[in-house]
């Protein structure tokens, strides 16, 4: 074995390959082939621009709550690379890991592979080796060239569609309908989250000879009185199906009803109970995640991209609180930094512009701070580092005020990591 610590593992394979995005499934599917990696069980597959994350923890939630041995795969993660891979709720060990990481640096021969191409391998490894009931995996990137689609899901899903990432998935909603929709198979069921997808999806879907399961057309959801909410959608036989005063869940209703769907179509015994109980029970960090700390109420958003940062305006609107409320804000350079300002501007009494010190694709905070101003926005400040940005803020709000930081899952990292070190002080 190459190493036996998880780190450097991580450190080695951001060395190997001369690019960290390379699109493509040749190089993965044939060290997939050496490690003979079949996955004998039901596939559920996760594209789209916003969503994946919180379709992967309620299919992982209510599948779990039936007894099943879930295998979910996702990134990026937050704060430990593990996070990345998860078996019956738990992340997966060093050990294991290590030893996925071994067995894919030896199959692999002279092909290089990316970092991401390395984890990937390693989720299906591991959920091989752990006899998994059902794998769960989220596509980084796209869909039709992502690694993740190397495996004939036996259901698709494609959350959302918006703009993001356009420097490889393309500038506008058709083309990156199109990549995404990468991801349905013939015959296959794909399950269309988005109430209005990009008309391309649809035409190669129909082309392919996917069976397409629309939002609005095939499944929809209705508000009811008070917490709860109804689903109605199509069983696998195509008879009409419904849930009724189903518990609230917190996330996105739309995601899941989208998740409701899908399960329909996987060949596993599942309970109204364990849907009640998996909706109650969900949770996934860095998504509208709310925590007091000494009054104050934080709100952690990994929210990065316009469609994004609109649901945590809205969840914020939707959630008023009788003080006042400051961000504390970090983006990456490549984001859609006017758009996000023009959304959430209202939402803000000051912005604390937060360095992400290291992190070369970053935008600088005095960049963002031009961007700001620009939109007339006067209440900026900037910090020399997180520790000293979030310190300044606490001390500005009292007691009813709210905190919410958001930007990027860098800026929600440095976040937790921050107030994960003030409590344990404490």
């Amino acid at each position: 074995m190459r190493y036996t610590q998880v780190g450097d593992w991580l450190r080695w394979m951001e060395t190997q390959h001369p690019r960290d995005i390379d699109l493509g499934l040749e190089r993965i599917a044939r060290v997939a082939l050496q490690l003979n990696i079949t996955l004998n069980m039901p596939v559920i597959t996760v594209a789209g621009t916003n969503g994946k994350g919180s379709c992967v923890a309620l299919l992982s939630s209510i599948l779990g709550q039936q007894g099943y041995r879930v295998g979910a795969y996702t990134s990026p993660h937050i704060i430990h690379y593990q996070e990345r891979i998860v078996v019956t709720g738990n992340n997966v060990d060093d050990e294991t890991l290590c030893s996925a990481f071994a067995a894919i640096d030896e199959a692999r021969g002279e092909i290089s592979l990316t970092y991401f191409e390395f984890g990937t391998l390693a989720a299906l490894l591991i959920f091989e080796q752990q006899a998994v009931d059902v794998a769960v995996l989220e596509v980084g990137l796209g869909g039709r060239l992502d690694a993740v689609n190397i495996v004939d899901a036996d259901v698709a899903i494609v959350s959302s569609i918006a703009i993001d990432h356009e420097a490889w998935l393309g500038s506008d909603r058709e083309m990156i309908g199109r990549e995404k929709a990468g991801v349905f198979r013939s015959g296959r069921p794909a399950i269309i989250g988005d109430p209005q997808p990009p008309q391309a999806l649809l035409d190669y879907g129909l082309q392919l000879g996917a069976t397409l399961v629309c939002r609005d057309d095939d499944f929809s959801f209705t508000e009811q009185t008070g917490a709860a909410w109804s689903w109605q959608g199509l069983a696998k036989n195509g008879e009409r199906c419904e849930y009724k005063d189903l518990p609230r869940c917190p996330l996105l209703i739309d995601n899941a009803a989208t998740v409701l769907q899908a399960l329909q179509y996987i060949d596993l015994p599942l309970s109204e109970e364990a849907i009640r109980q998996g909706l109650s029970t969900v949770n996934i960090s860095g998504r509208c995640e709310h925590f007091n700390y000494r009054g104050i109420d934080v709100v952690l958003d990994v929210a990065h991209n316009p469609a994004s940062v609109q649901i945590l305006c809205d969840h914020l609107v939707a959630n008023p609180i009788n003080g006042r409320t400051e961000c504390l804000f970090a983006v990456m350079a490549d984001k859609a930094i006017d758009q996000i300002i023009a959304i959430v501007k209202p939402c803000f009494a000051h912005w604390t512009l937060v360095p992400l010190l290291g992190n070369d694709r970053a935008a600088t905070a005095e960049e963002v701070k031009v961007a700001l101003q620009a939109q007339g926005v006067a209440q900026v400040s900037v910090g020399d580092t997180f520790g000293e940005s979030l310190d300044s803020t606490l001390s500005s709000l009292s007691v009813g005020d709210r905190l919410v930081i958001f930007g990027s899952f860098f800026t929600v990292a440095a976040a937790m990591a921050e107030f994960a070190d003030r409590l344990s002080a404490e």
